[in-house]
């Protein structure tokens, strides 16, 4: 993988860049549509490509080891031509899912063993076979296991997180410069930043990942709980440290504004669950602000979605059909909603970059942060 640091705007920390792999180029920033279980809910991979302009996926380690499970995908030949995506993926190592388990995981220094929220059969993950599985599955960008602490966790317990989570990052790191990729394209390792919501720690993070050298760094354990300022705050801790020249990816983030404040702080990469799931319960994030389309001020409004012209879908379906649909729970309004907001998230990053170019981000960031935090 090859970052170039294009433009820096010299009002924020945002920046705009490219990231060359071996299925394509992703133009930063950049949103990540998530396809956890090897696709993204109710949306094919040419709508992906055709209207929502996706560059770049994710998929998730512990759900694609749980299912379809490691034989499946090595015999299919990797996730790319299992799901018939031909463009970078990236997966997650499946770490957030495990700690999220609570009752049902245990931490100790080998690694993480939990029992499957399918079956309750019990599984462990290492720092090795992690990047094992992500060999298998072959994603082109592959993230380090570590702990997930919550926003909420007390000092003590987010330092010994952080040493774990380092130690297990350094054995990460060793076995994958030891193995190969398995179907022929190259892949590249991820840290990821941790130390909850404490500066000291995160600052710690940041330099011990710096050190590591590798091609990319990740910013993980934050949007679980804690306030959005001090998600900011950390970030802007965590970017003064990590280097320029490589790609920053801020994990499970967020909102559009969430992603604008992140970008205006010198964050590259995004992903978050967000534009599809609340697309199905009938969010809809738009330029002019968000509407939850099961209102029944909707129901007799033929108007398009997107009332400036933008839209996401090959038809522009109206307001009223979209409402009936959602209300019906008619799976087509789920797909629609979907297109939608990913499309619109997209369109989002894609703008930002070009303001970012023109050296106007500033300016568009302040107007839009305001513009999408409406209810309409």
């Amino acid at each position: 993988m090859q970052f170039t640091l294009e433009h820096t705007d010299t009002a924020t920390d945002a920046r705009a860049g490219r990231i060359m792999t071996d299925h394509g180029e992703i133009l930063t920033p950049i949103f990540m549509p998530v396809g956890t279980l090897g696709s993204v809910k109710g949306v094919h991979a040419t709508e992906l490509k055709d209207e929502v302009k996706a560059q770049i996926i994710l998929g998730n380690t512990y759900h694609l080891y749980l299912r379809p499970g490691l034989q499946t995908l090595r015999e299919a030949g990797g996730l790319h031509k299992f799901n018939s995506w031909d463009k970078p993926i990236l997966t997650d190592s499946g770490g957030f899912q495990v700690f999220s388990l609570a009752d049902n995981r245990k931490l100790t220094e080998e690694g993480a063993k939990f029992k499957s929220h399918i079956d309750g059969s019990k599984h462990l993950f290492t720092p090795e076979n992690v990047v094992d599985t992500q060999r298998i599955i072959g994603a082109d960008i592959i993230m380090a296991l570590d702990e997930c602490t919550p926003g909420t966790a007390d000092y003590n317990y987010a330092k010994k997180s952080l040493e774990l989570t380092h130690r297990w990052l350094d054995r990460g790191i060793k076995h994958f410069d030891e193995t190969e990729p398995l179907y022929g394209y190259s892949q590249t390792f991820f840290p990821i930043v941790q130390g909850c919501t404490y500066k000291d720690l995160r600052a710690q993070s940041a330099e011990f990942v710096a050190s590591k050298e590798r091609e990319g760094n990740a910013i993980g354990g934050l949007a679980v709980g804690e306030p959005e300022e001090v998600m900011y705050e950390m970030i802007e801790v965590v970017n003064a440290i990590l280097p320029k020249d490589k790609p920053r990816y801020l994990m499970g983030v967020g909102t559009p504004i969430n992603i604008l404040e992140a970008i205006s702080r010198g964050v590259d990469m995004f992903d978050c669950v967000m534009p599809t799931r609340n697309g199905r319960n009938g969010m809809l994030f738009t330029w002019d602000g968000i509407i939850n389309i099961k209102n029944k001020k909707w129901e007799n409004d033929f108007s398009a979605i997107e009332t400036n012209g933008a839209t996401f879908v090959d038809t522009t379906y109206s307001k009223a059909y979209l409402h009936h649909l959602i209300k019906c729970g008619e799976m087509l309004g789920a797909q629609i909603a979907s297109i939608h907001n990913l499309g619109f998230y997209l369109a989002l990053v894609t703008e930002a970059r070009k303001q970012i170019i023109n050296g106007t981000f500033r300016e568009w960031k302040q107007r839009m942060v305001i513009q999408l935090a409406q209810r309409i």
